[in-house]
Parts: structure tokens; C-alpha cells; sequence
């Protein structure tokens, strides 16, 4: 496939050449990443027409700012406590939006791309997209969910894999994906949404329904590839060959080969970005907090990645700091 070969070639002569900074210092000697962490959200005034930087805002959210516009990837700030970390997890645990942490956060946005509607993706979404006006894409359920919250259908589009959406500078590809299991072999809140359903209440009225992962290609910058949950089908990657992959960490073993699967359809991307492997029931402040046992499992995957994938660099991102790829 000669369309493919040649992407691989440019990509991977780019590769000796390629810098990852933070804030613009270079931040791809040491893992985790040295980079100084910026705990103000990013204003209009402080971007240069053509500049993209990307800030992760824990769990699998990213704010990715492209000259002047802005691109929301599962947008989850509240960061309510659920007892998810604590052992003590309640399903009836209410839909807590913290206007007070996304406000100072959520300045401008003009796109939202849900993975899937587990409450620490979607639970901030509607308030977002009613605040700032930004389009919404994500599956039916998501659809759904937002007419739900009172969002007008014509701010809600509704994607299930394949799509490639032209956005003039940069173009957002839907990709079908899968949401990872627990232990025992089960997902939390499965389900999906074919009406809308009355406004959720509690995070166990956000079902999962259905994953999605996004490729962001940027004109003369980076394609991203974005992860919201830790299993893959793979089949559905080939021919994406990302510069960069945002991968959720794996937090069972059931899902089988997950990691060389997935980084083998991907082409074995230059920089893997760990994402989903923080404590996101606490305040969103640097260095992110890691249950002991969730570190154990990030040291397997960094580990791992450099095992699979001994050209990609690791990167482990910090809360809000600006990445340039």
C-alpha cells in the first residue's frame, strides 16, 4: 500500500528530528516529565496564530489549542468524589458540576470529542458545551445524553467510526473503539442510549455507551491519536500512524495483549503519552496524585511501551502543562 508506506517514511524521518516540549522547554529526556507546571488556564491573549499545544486535564482529558481555536477531548474537571480510590464506590454518587474549577478553565471551545459517557468523560460535557457553544461529537448515546441535558440537537453530532471531519486547519478522524473490562471481565455501567432519557441524576445514569477513539490531525503540525479507555480494535487503526498516541492505562488484565496490539496498529507512534492513570477524585494539582497500585501499573506500561516500542518516547504528562509535539 504505497499511501501507507510513504506516511511511515515521512513520519519516521520526521522522527530524528522531533521535539517534545513543555512550555517550551524541552521535555523528553526524563520520565515523568520535568516540565514546569502551570496551574493558570490558558487565555486567548497568550496563543500565537498557528501554535498547537496540548494540556491534559487528567483522567483522558486534553484541551488542545490550535491558533485560535480550542479542542476538547473528554473534558472531566469536577472531579467528584465517588469512593472509586477509597474502596468505597458509590453508584448513587450525585452529578456534582463544579462550575467554580471549569470556569476559570473553560474559557473558549469550539469542539468537544467524547470517547464514551462514563461520568469521568461526559459528566462535565454539557455545561461546557452550553457555556461556550461548542459542538459536540460523540456516539448516539452521547446524542442522546445532551438532548437530555437541554442541549439543542443542531449542537450535537452523533458519530459511530469512520467519519473524517474537515475543521479548515486541522481534520478530526472517528475512530470505532472498545471500552476495557474489570476483573471480572465486565464493564462498569454498560448500556446505551437510543432516546433521551430523563437528565441523569447520579454517575450511574452516565452508562458507557459505546467507545470511540479520535485521530487530530493538525495542518503542518502533529496528528494525535486519543484514547479514552484501555482495550482497542486494532483492526480499525490501520493506516492511522500517529505521531503521537494519548493511551489510557490498562487497570485489568483481562483485556488480552492490549499494549502490543494496540501500538502495533498505530505503527508504533513516536511519543506514547500515558493518560488515565491518575487519582481523579482529587484537586487538580501537580505532581498528579497515583494510587500505589495505579503506579505499579504505570511503571509496567512505561516498561512495557519502551519494550514493544523501543523507538517511541515516553512521556508522562502533568496536569495542565503545555505540551508542543
Amino acid at each position: 500500500m504505497p499511501s501507507l508506506d510513504r506516511r511511515r517514511f515521512l513520519r519516521d524521518a520526521a522522527a530524528t528530528t522531533a521535539l517534545v516540549s513543555a512550555g517550551g522547554l524541552a521535555a523528553g529526556v526524563a520520565t515523568p516529565a520535568q516540565a514546569v507546571p502551570s496551574t493558570a488556564a490558558p487565555t486567548p491573549t497568550a496563543r500565537r496564530k498557528g501554535a498547537v499545544s496540548f494540556r491534559w486535564w487528567g483522567t483522558a482529558g486534553w484541551r488542545v489549542d490550535i491558533g485560535d481555536r480550542t479542542v476538547l477531548v473528554d473534558p472531566f474537571l469536577s472531579r467528584i468524589d465517588t469512593g472509586l480510590f477509597t474502596g468505597a464506590f458509590k453508584t448513587d454518587t450525585a452529578l456534582t458540576v463544579r462550575t467554580d474549577v471549569i470556569d476559570p478553565r473553560v474559557d473558549r471551545a469550539t469542539t468537544v470529542l467524547v470517547t464514551h459517557t462514563h461520568w469521568d468523560h461526559f459528566m462535565d460535557v454539557p455545561y461546557i458545551a452550553e457555556r461556550t457553544g461548542a459542538r459536540v461529537f460523540g456516539t448516539l448515546t452521547a446524542y442522546h445524553l445532551g438532548l437530555a441535558y437541554g442541549l439543542p440537537s443542531t449542537q450535537l453530532s452523533a458519530v459511530k467510526g469512520g467519519e473524517v471531519l474537515d475543521f479548515g486547519d486541522h481534520s478530526v478522524e472517528v475512530v470505532g473503539s472498545l471500552h476495557s473490562r474489570n476483573p471480572s471481565y465486565s464493564v462498569a455501567f454498560p448500556g446505551v442510549r437510543v432516546s433521551p432519557p430523563p437528565q441523569p441524576a447520579t454517575i450511574a445514569d452516565l452508562p458507557e455507551g459505546d467507545t470511540l477513539g479520535y485521530l487530530l490531525r493538525v495542518d503542518g503540525g502533529p496528528s494525535v491519536y486519543f484514547t479514552g479507555a484501555s482495550d482497542v480494535a486494532e483492526r480499525n487503526l490501520t493506516g492511522l500512524a500517529p505521531d503521537v498516541a494519548m493511551v489510557a492505562m490498562q487497570n485489568a488484565t483481562t483485556t488480552g495483549d492490549y499494549l502490543p496490539r494496540l501500538l502495533a496498529g498505530l505503527d508504533y507512534p513516536k511519543v506514547v503519552v500515558p493518560v488515565h492513570y491518575d487519582n481523579f477524585e482529587t484537586a487538580l494539582r501537580n505532581p498528579p496524585p497515583v494510587a500505589p497500585t495505579d503506579r505499579t501499573r504505570l511503571n509496567e506500561m512505561i516498561a512495557a511501551v519502551r519494550r514493544i516500542s523501543p523507538r517511541s518516547r515516553v512521556l508522562v504528562p502533568e496536569y495542565e502543562t503545555a505540551y508542543h509535539f
